[in-house]
């Protein structure tokens, strides 16, 4: 992620770069639960193409957060976990996923307190 000149640049920026993406998240969320074989993690994200999960994993195993791990039999299986690196994402995950089930809750309740005319 460093610009030409070999900086980085605001860490933060950098941080948003690693995991932005509508796919990202929600692969580095389906991998913290469990290693996963490329079909496996194309049933568990609905809506997501095979080449758009191809591409968004190759990224994040570029940028350190994925590791990919063929096994050397016929037919070719390989499996997708995270790195150290990428398990230390854990913590950032569940403040999103705390912040969107709050935001879910306080629209509901909106909505039932100002039913539609």
């Amino acid at each position: 992620m460093p610009y030409q000149d070999g900086t980085f640049g605001c860490p933060v920026d950098v941080g948003l770069q690693l995991i932005n993406g509508k796919w990202k998240p929600k692969i580095i969320y389906e991998l913290l639960q469990q290693t996963c074989r490329f079909g496996e993690l194309h049933r568990r994200i609905p809506g997501v193409s095979r080449h758009v999960l191809t591409t968004q994993l190759r990224e994040l195993e570029e940028g350190g957060i994925v590791q990919r791990y063929a096994f050397l039999t016929v037919p070719p299986k390989v499996e997708y976990s995270l790195t150290e690196f990428g398990q230390r994402l854990e913590p950032i995950l569940e403040q999103i996923m705390k912040v969107g089930e709050h935001y879910i809750s306080q629209q509901k309740q909106e909505a039932a307190a100002d039913p539609p005319n």
